[in-house]
């Protein structure tokens, strides 16, 4: 019963890690979809050819923080500023038709790997000889930043509280069980068994508890989780624009065997720690 009542409550502790797990997991991935939206745009001295121009490109490529970097040339960015602010009176961008007013706006569109390497990678541009202008998304940048940060404590800050339950409900189990059965292990001794002997079955059970304890939520929550996905995504269609799901199979490859090795080895050290306590016979 009380071997039982441990896989329960690892059952629980695990199911609460999955869907912490899940919902971190998945915040992360709206942050680093948010985070790749965000880049920075290097303007360049009047009068630069395209060449002197890319030749600055390849050298901001060549950073690491850099992700991805295209190039708008003046007349890309003039048919962009029409599609945008010409779109309903077509007829009165035909009075620049030889005279680009954005001939001067040739740009890089610079997307960083980390948007926490944002202010880096500006300094370095600023430093190249030709550089004009560079526009930031310094408050948006700073949020993300802030965000992924307070995830990172919190995520620490739970799975600590988890894994210290855990580890208790389980010592609590073998403590038991040895108690339960001091009179069996004091023959076991007389008769001539080691302590590894005497404690090994004591291992082996919570290696159980901690195992079967895992992969009941992985289960229930595997297709908890896929359910949600294809609800959502189904009934909710405005939403798929701002909340983007992590795939189930990318999700649980990571999950799964975060999971068991974090149960088994909750189940393992704390019968070990446990039964080294109190195995005295």
């Amino acid at each position: 019963m009380y071997s039982l009542a441990s896989m329960a409550t690892m059952a629980a502790c695990i199911f609460m890690f999955g869907i912490f797990f899940c919902l971190v997991q998945n915040v992360n991935y709206i942050v680093q979809i948010a985070e790749s939206g965000v880049a920075v745009t290097a303007f360049f001295d009047e009068g630069m050819s395209e060449a002197e121009i890319l030749e600055i490109g390849e050298k901001i490529e060549d950073r690491s923080e850099v992700s991805e970097l295209v190039y708008v040339s003046a007349e890309e960015a003039w048919e962009e500023y029409k599609e945008i602010y010409f779109s309903e009176n077509p007829q009165l961008a035909e009075g620049f038709a030889d005279d680009n007013p954005l001939a001067n706006s040739a740009h890089f569109e610079i997307y960083v790997s980390d948007v926490e390497l944002q202010d880096e990678l500006v300094t370095y541009i600023e430093s190249i000889e030709g550089v004009r202008k560079i526009n930031q998304s310094e408050d948006i940048a700073n949020i993300l930043s802030d965000f992924n940060v307070l995830i990172g404590y919190a995520s620490v800050a739970i799975i600590g509280l988890l894994l210290a339950v855990s580890i208790f409900l389980i010592s609590n189990t073998i403590t038991i069980g040895i108690n339960s059965r001091r009179e069996e292990i004091g023959i076991m001794k007389l008769i001539g068994a080691t302590n590894a002997f005497a404690r090994t079955p004591f291992l082996i059970e919570g290696i159980i508890i901690g195992f079967v304890g895992a992969v009941i939520p992985l289960i229930v929550l595997f297709f908890g989780y896929s359910k949600l996905v294809a609800y959502v995504t189904g009934e909710f269609n405005l939403l798929t624009g701002v909340l983007q799901f992590l795939p189930v199979m990318e999700l649980f490859k990571t999950l799964i065997p975060i999971a068991l090795v974090l149960s088994v080895g909750i189940g393992f050290f704390g019968s070990f720690f446990t039964t080294r306590k109190h195995l005295r016979v």
